[in-house]
């Protein structure tokens, strides 16, 4: 089995490598994207030495104590050889509450569920046209504002995380006047909305229709817990799901996070 530990600068091009595989750069301009983050604000592990017979790779971030496993990704032919189960015991060790956002694969939720992560509600990613949905005013600020906001949203802190993602290029933050917040990462015609949240589910919702409005775009992209109203308000302005997970959580978890009230970003959690 092929040996787990912590990725380079040297590993970084074969780590990409797979990660284009499973198309998970798609979302990303040229420059920094989230393998970055977690290797920054979390831990991004590679299954193979040299880099150059890397088999798979897994990554996470980290919301105080609370572990969000981004990235677990191992090439086909290098499956059920025990490298996904060798990259899991090593990202999630340790206590703290711990999600994730699985895939279909019954052989990835059935790991999952042997670390004490539970099923817990669909992940939808949505994707329609941004007008006319209703546009409640919202004005710019600065991550330092919603820090502890989405620490109460998210389910732990993340200053660092959000600081790095608002210095991306094209991404812009958005608050309500109650307590909303939304980022917004504009890439032509579309934007992609989150993280997001708020103190209530209306919050959440007036700030994603918020920031989705003052954007311009012309589709909008989201990743929207099932429990979430803006589900049924979006799906009846023509949004479709492209797509969907499994919003996956260990007890600690669930008793943090609220499903109604926050959007995370597909990649950032």
């Amino acid at each position: 089995m092929s040996a787990v530990r912590a990725a380079t600068d040297a590993d970084m091009p074969a780590v990409r490598r797979i990660a284009r595989r499973f198309g998970l750069l798609t979302g990303w301009p040229q420059g920094a994207d989230f393998l970055d983050a977690e290797r920054a604000f979390g831990a991004l592990l590679i299954a193979g030495a040299p880099a150059e017979d890397a088999a798979g790779f897994g990554g996470t971030l980290r919301r105080a104590d609370l572990t969000h496993l981004g990235d677990l990704f191992v090439l086909p032919d290098r499956q059920s050889g025990g490298v996904g189960r060798a990259l899991l015991a090593e990202l999630l060790a340790g206590d703290g509450p711990k999600v994730t956002f699985a895939s279909s694969d019954p052989r990835a939720l059935a790991l999952y569920v042997r670390h004490g992560l539970r099923p817990w509600t669909p992940l939808l990613y949505l994707t329609g046209p941004a007008a006319p949905l209703p546009a409640p005013p919202v004005r710019a600020a600065l991550p330092g504002e919603v820090a502890d906001a989405d620490a109460r949203a998210s389910g732990g802190a993340r200053p660092g995380t959000l600081s790095w993602y608002a210095a991306q290029p094209d991404v812009t933050l958005h608050v309500t006047d109650g307590d909303g917040y939304a980022f917004a990462r504009r890439a032509g015609d579309d934007t992609l909305i989150g993280p997001a949240g708020g103190g209530t589910p209306g919050d959440c919702a007036d700030a994603v229709l918020g920031a989705l409005a003052v954007t311009g775009a012309r589709t909008g992209r989201i990743a929207v817990p099932g429990p979430h109203p803006l589900v049924p308000l979006l799906l009846g302005a023509g949004w479709h799901i492209a797509d969907h997970d499994t919003f996956m959580a260990d007890e600690a978890a669930l008793a943090r996070l609220r499903p109604d009230r926050y959007v995370p970003h597909p990649d950032l959690g």
